[in-house]
């Protein structure tokens, strides 16, 4: 007896609850370590009739027109230039942090004109410009087109996907990097994806554990301060370190998301419902046509006619009631109201009444 005792003591000490932990990097951002948009006009050539048209994208033939000026090639005044294989696009891409010069990037082009389809065009090299103005690449390439645009004389069109927009990949070479303060600043801020005061808390007692005391400082409740080596090259590897460290995050504030638009409701797990009593009634309305053919007598001189005849069917569904118990959890709602047959809908509407009514302790949020 005492053998089995001394076994249940053992395991009921290796046994745990559950912990959900997950890496800093998960949870936060390096501030300053981010990536930076661009964005470039240009002239996607080589297509197939399918630019845009005369006349209704003057923007289009000017741009050709200055284009020919530049490469030396002088364009009678009052001559008219047929852009029917040229379309102008926009150029769009994303420079990741810490990309060099020479490095590659892909980049998205997209008609801004009325061009029906960019597919076997070639984009002409179009400079990416950040949003100070500056040039950080140079963009120029064949497109990729996913989607496909075919239509007939008699008018008969079909389109697959989208045929205005493609990608080049790889299609832009950095001439420019982003300066960042990541190799100089004696300091690095951790910005929490979601901020949270608990969550901050134990973040910075996780890095003071693991590396030192004094190592991490709170800012507030999305921001820590980490103090870093001043080697570049310590620092990367400290900050390797930093974000494998596992940490719990806080449970999330209870929240119920609502799209009135959809229909479709997000429930927390935090989500409580004091103890409330909920009338749901359910009404179906069905009106069938059934006509008949009235015939007149034989003799009488009259004329067949159709007769309506209308069946009106109201049908209620009876579980309609159900109660909550004090202090009730996610599944328990759900259970509750799936059983009684309520839609999206009237699922809204529950959690609107729960919530004006006191019962329901979350934040009742509708988008």
């Amino acid at each position: 007896m005492q053998k089995l005792s001394l076994i249940f003591l053992v395991l009921l000490g290796l046994w745990q609850p559950e912990v959900r932990a997950e890496r800093i990097k998960d949870l936060a951002d390096v501030q300053g370590v981010r990536s930076n948009q661009l964005l470039g006009y240009g002239l996607v050539v080589g297509l197939n009739g399918t630019g845009d048209k005369v006349g209704s994208s003057p923007f289009a033939e000017q741009s050709l027109r200055s284009m020919l000026t530049q490469l030396g090639i002088v364009v009678p005044p009052g001559t008219s230039i047929n852009p029917k294989n040229v379309a102008a696009v926009t150029v769009h891409a994303e420079l990741p942090p810490f990309v060099k010069p020479g490095q590659r990037i892909d980049v998205t082009v997209s008609s801004i004109g009325d061009s029906k389809s960019l597919r076997g065009g070639s984009l002409l090299m179009t400079p990416l410009k950040g949003i100070d103005g500056k040039v950080y690449a140079i963009a120029q390439g064949n497109l990729v087109v996913g989607g496909l645009a075919a239509e007939g004389n008699d008018g008969s069109k079909i389109t697959v996907n989208i045929p205005s927009s493609g990608r080049i990949p790889d299609g832009a070479t950095v001439e420019r990097a982003v300066p960042s303060g990541f190799a100089t600043s004696p300091q690095l801020t951790l910005s929490l994806k979601s901020g949270d005061f608990t969550t901050v808390a134990r973040v910075v007692k996780a890095i003071n554990d693991t590396i030192g005391p004094g190592t991490a400082t709170a800012v507030d409740m999305s921001s820590v301060k980490v103090n870093a080596p001043a080697d570049v090259g310590q620092r990367v590897t400290f900050m390797s370190m930093i974000e494998n460290i596992e940490v719990e995050p806080a449970q999330a504030v209870a929240k119920v998301i609502v799209n009135s638009r959809t229909g479709t409701v997000v429930i927390n797990q935090a989500v409580r419902v004091s103890p409330a009593a909920v009338s749901h009634g359910s009404m179906t309305v069905t009106i069938s046509e059934s006509p008949e053919a009235s015939q007149p007598n034989p003799l009488g001189g009259g004329q067949t006619v159709v007769v309506p005849q209308s069946q009106v069917d109201v049908t209620e569904n009876g579980r309609h009631m159900f109660k909550f118990a004090p202090g009730i959890t996610l599944d328990e709602v759900v259970r509750a109201v799936n059983d009684v047959g309520a839609g999206p809908s009237d699922l809204v509407a529950i959690l609107e009444a729960l919530k004006q009514a006191g019962a329901l302790k979350a934040e009742l949020v509708v988008i």
